[in-house]
């Protein structure tokens, strides 16, 4: 059985993430203070710090003719889920990568799109079209 996830990450405004995520994503909140806030990512604890405006810092790696933003951080979900998440998000954030089908036609086929929060943490989710190749290799074989 897969266990949730725990990430902290500072952040500029507690109150401004806090909104982000409930509102762009659906988030719940968890515990919090004034410092710091949980927040219920998809049944992950994903965890902001008050740090004075600290965040990270922001790189890019070419992939399929895109430069992936990173770090970056995000929750693998069903197909179903993606799409709902994707069409929720059209409206209320500005796509670093549109949402778009990689992979095409390989066991490891994925939707994939990625977006910057409030504090300009990149964010990836992801739909597998088949979620036993999650983790396999690129020259593995689809079972007939």
């Amino acid at each position: 059985m897969i266990r949730p996830f725990h990430l902290a990450l500072p952040c500029a405004n507690i109150e401004e993430t806090t909104e982000f995520y409930t509102s762009v994503l659906g988030c719940t909140v968890g515990r919090s203070n004034e410092t710091w806030v949980d927040l219920d990512l998809f049944g992950h604890q994903l965890v902001f710090h008050y740090c004075g405006g600290e965040t990270l810092g922001r790189y890019f790696n070419p992939v399929d003719q895109h430069q992936v933003p990173l770090p970056h951080f995000g929750v693998l979900l069903k197909p179903d889920a993606f799409d709902q998440l994707a069409e929720r998000l059209r409206s209320r954030v500005k796509f670093v990568i549109e949402p778009y089908r990689r992979f095409k036609g390989t066991p490891g086929e994925q939707d994939t799109l990625f977006f910057y929060d409030n504090n300009g943490y990149a964010l990836e989710f992801k739909a597998f079209a088949d979620d036993q190749y999650i983790f396999a290799p690129f020259d593995a074989k689809a079972d007939d």
